[in-house]
């Protein structure tokens, strides 16, 4: 009998670093008699949360791949139309240059030059405050960041 309790401890003791965690808790809360068969529950049970956990896992991960790939297939591509070469008006050729330029860059330009020139409104700043030159591009004295490109667009042929 001594013998088969022997061998019941060493299969329990292999088993016990695997489940390092689980074992611990068990082994310092039951009394010593008792610690084979708590080894032996407790292997068990983390085992089957270990499987069922997962399961979900597995799931999880299949359901963001056909999100990667939709992002993947939804990238966006630059606009053609912003990318065409207008040609700006006198006023707007003050400020930006007078050579054909795409939308996007016309804006850059006119954000440039409101910066390097202190334009913007210090309490507010998506206003804009209108030199000489924006006065004539915009029509008014201060204009609303979000008003500027539609004001710059009647510039733009």
């Amino acid at each position: 009998m001594a013998t088969a309790k022997k061998a019941a401890k060493k299969p329990a003791a292999k088993k016990a670093p695997a489940k390092k965690p689980a074992v611990k808790k068990a082994a310092a809360k039951k009394p010593a008699a008792k610690k084979v068969a708590a080894k032996k529950s407790a292997a068990k049970k983390p085992a089957v949360k270990k499987a069922a956990a997962k399961a979900p896992a597995a799931k999880k991960v299949a359901a963001k791949k056909p999100a990667a790939k939709k992002a993947v297939k939804k990238a966006r591509k630059p606009n053609a139309a912003f990318m065409k070469a207008l040609t700006p008006s006198a006023a707007l050729a003050s400020i930006v240059g007078d050579k054909p330029l795409p939308r996007t860059e016309v804006v850059k330009r006119m954000w440039d030059y409101i910066k390097k020139g202190k334009l913007q409104d210090e309490v507010n700043k998506r206003l804009i405050n209108a030199d000489d030159k924006l006065r004539q591009v915009f029509g008014k004295a201060q204009v609303n960041m979000f008003e500027m490109t539609g004001l710059v667009g009647k510039h733009l042929k």
